[in-house]
């Protein structure tokens, strides 16, 4: 099975699951967009009211603005795959729940294996903490941590410049600085040295563990 068919198997998959709750009220269920190439992927919270119609993601107004964003820095919703950490609508846009996000993970992980981006983008504090648990949105947005062999990048949801105004210059710098970004990946990601094959009896590295590059 080729990388697409695997995608598409995952998004049918996602349309019947029932492990959480969420597939009582969903119209759609969406479980993302984009090229199986993609360098970079945004992941956000959940779908909402547009997204629950049409079965893609970012399509209401802070779609609007995710368009902005991109276009700002050099890209299209064509160049990026784009997905949420929960694939069905939560009740009049409530935040996911612990049991929610813990469905709906297994998927999220087959699509990134998939794809292997270099670059995930997390949008809005969710999404953050699937990669970032104990962090604060405050202090880390925009910034580039490794983790394996890719990067994560934690900004602000674009919806939140639609409720806080201040917001706005803040997640329009973090997307700016994308394009170098991408750059310095492709180049310490070429220039990675394999992991050395670690011996049974020897101590390993968490491989979840997070740093500064």
């Amino acid at each position: 099975m080729n990388p697409d068919e695997i995608l598409a198997q995952i998004a049918d998959e996602v349309s019947v699951c029932q492990k959480c709750s969420l597939h009582q009220s969903r119209k759609k269920s969406v479980p993302g967009v984009g090229p199986v190439n993609s360098e970079i992927m945004f992941i956000g919270e959940g779908p909402g009211f547009h997204e629950n119609e049409q079965g893609l993601p970012f399509v209401g107004a802070a779609g609007k603005f995710l368009d902005e964003l991109l276009a700002q820095a050099g890209l299209a919703r064509a160049d990026v795959w784009i997905g949420n950490v929960v694939k069905c609508r939560p009740p009049e846009n409530r935040d996911p729940l612990p049991d929610e996000l813990i469905a709906c993970d297994q998927y999220l992980e087959r699509q990134i294996a998939v794809i292997n981006p270099k670059i995930i983008v997390t949008l809005g504090r969710y999404s953050m903490g699937k990669f970032f648990p104990d962090a604060r949105i405050s202090a880390i947005h925009g910034q580039m941590r490794r983790s394996g062999d890719r990067f994560i990048i934690a900004m602000f949801h674009p919806a939140a410049a639609l409720h806080q105004a201040k917001l706005k210059p803040t997640i329009l710098a973090d997307f700016a600085q994308l394009p170098a970004l991408l750059e310095k990946a492709r180049t310490l990601l070429s220039a990675a040295v394999p992991a050395r094959q670690v011996e049974p009896d020897e101590p390993h590295e968490d491989p979840k563990q997070l740093s500064l590059f």
